[in-house]
C-alpha cells in the first residue's frame, strides 16, 4: 500500500438508492484523495424520508467477520476513521473496541465521531444508544462533528444562545476531544444558521444559509469533508471549516434549484432532493470559499 496515501475505514449506514452515510461520505473522500474501506452498519433500499424502506442491519457476529479478515491480511491499518449511524448500543460498544484496536496499530490515527442520533429535538435511533456515545465512544474521539440537538444530548446542556454554545463545546473537549465542531445550531437568524468549530484554544463561528427544503445526508457529507480538509490544511481550523461549508453550501444550492425546477412548488419529494455529489465532483475537489469563518474568544 502507498505511504503517501492517507487510509479511511468508513463505518456508517448504506443506503442502494441516494446519499447518506457511507455513499454521501465515500465518495467526497475518494475524490479528495483518500484510500476509503467502507463497511455498511445497515443495507437499506433508501434513507427513511421515503415512504417504504426495505433492507436489512449488519450483525455484530458479521462484523467481527469482517474486522477479522482485514486484520488476518494485514490491511487493518488507517491513518483514519470515520464513524456515523450505528443501529444499536451494542453494535456501537463494538465499534469502540474497533476503535481502541486500530488505534493500538496506529497510535497517530485520527478518529472523526459523528454521533448521528437525531436532529431537530427528535431521536431517530434508540434512547439507550446515547450513554454509549457519550462514556465510551466520545472520549475515544479526536474530532466530533454533533448538531446542536446531539450535542445537548450527551452534554445535557440547553444551547440558548453563544455562550451556552461554548459551554457545551468545553463539556466535549473535557471528555478528551481535540476538536469539536457544531456542524449547525439555531443560534442564527432567519436566514442564516451557524456552524462553530473549536480545537486548540482556537474557535471560530461561519454562517449557513438556510434552503427552504429538508435535506438528508449532509450531515455525513460535513463530517467526510472536514475529516478531509482537516488532512489537507494540515489542521487549520478556519479553512477547514470555509472549505467544508463550501462544498456543502454549493451542492446544496444546485440540488435544490435543479429540484425546483422540477417541482416549482410545494414539499420537494424525497427522489428529488437527494445531494447531487456526482455531478458536483469539481467543486468537491476544489471548493470556491464564498462565506468566511470568523474568529471568535471563546474559554474552550
Amino acid at each position: 500500500m502507498s505511504e503517501d496515501t492517507p487510509r479511511v475505514l468508513s463505518i456508517q449506514s448504506h443506503v442502494v438508492h441516494g446519499y447518506v452515510g457511507n455513499k454521501s461520505a465515500v465518495f467526497p473522500l475518494q475524490v479528495l484523495g483518500f484510500e476509503v474501506d467502507a463497511i455498511n452498519t445497515v443495507q437499506f433500499s433508501t434513507h427513511t424520508a421515503y415512504k417504504h424502506i426495505k433492507g436489512n442491519a449488519l450483525k455484530n457476529e458479521e462484523m467481527e467477520e469482517l474486522i477479522e479478515g482485514l486484520t488476518l491480511n494485514e490491511v487493518d491499518y488507517y491513518t483514519h476513521l470515520i464513524t456515523g449511524y450505528s443501529r444499536s448500543p451494542d453494535s456501537l460498544k463494538q465499534i469502540a473496541e474497533i476503535i481502541k484496536k486500530l488505534k493500538q496499530k496506529n497510535p497517530n490515527l485520527i478518529y472523526v465521531c459523528d454521533p448521528v442520533m437525531g436532529d431537530n429535538g427528535k431521536m431517530y435511533v434508540p434512547e439507550d444508544i446515547l450513554p454509549v456515545y457519550r462514556d465510551i465512544v466520545v472520549p475515544l474521539a479526536d474530532i466530533i462533528t454533533p448538531n446542536q440537538f446531539e450535542a445537548e444530548l450527551m452534554t445535557g446542556l440547553r444551547v440558548e444562545d453563544v455562550q451556552g454554545a461554548y459551554k457545551v463545546i468545553e463539556e466535549l473537549h473535557s471528555k478528551g476531544v481535540k476538536t469539536v465542531v457544531l456542524s449547525s445550531s439555531d443560534l442564527g437568524d432567519k436566514d442564516n444558521m451557524i456552524a462553530i468549530a473549536s480545537s486548540n484554544g482556537e474557535c471560530y463561528t461561519i454562517q449557513i444559509p438556510k434552503v427552504d427544503a429538508t435535506f438528508t445526508g449532509t450531515g455525513d457529507l460535513f463530517a467526510a469533508l472536514f475529516l478531509a480538509w482537516s488532512y489537507k490544511t494540515r489542521d487549520n481550523l478556519k479553512l477547514t471549516l470555509e472549505k467544508t461549508i463550501a462544498t456543502l453550501q454549493a451542492i446544496v444550492k444546485d440540488t435544490y434549484q435543479k429540484a425546483r425546477a422540477k417541482y416549482p412548488t410545494g414539499k420537494v419529494p424525497p427522489a428529488l432532493i437527494e445531494l447531487r455529489l456526482i455531478q458536483n465532483k469539481a467543486t468537491i475537489e476544489d471548493p470556491a470559499i464564498l462565506i468566511n469563518a470568523t474568529k471568535i474568544e471563546c474559554s474552550c
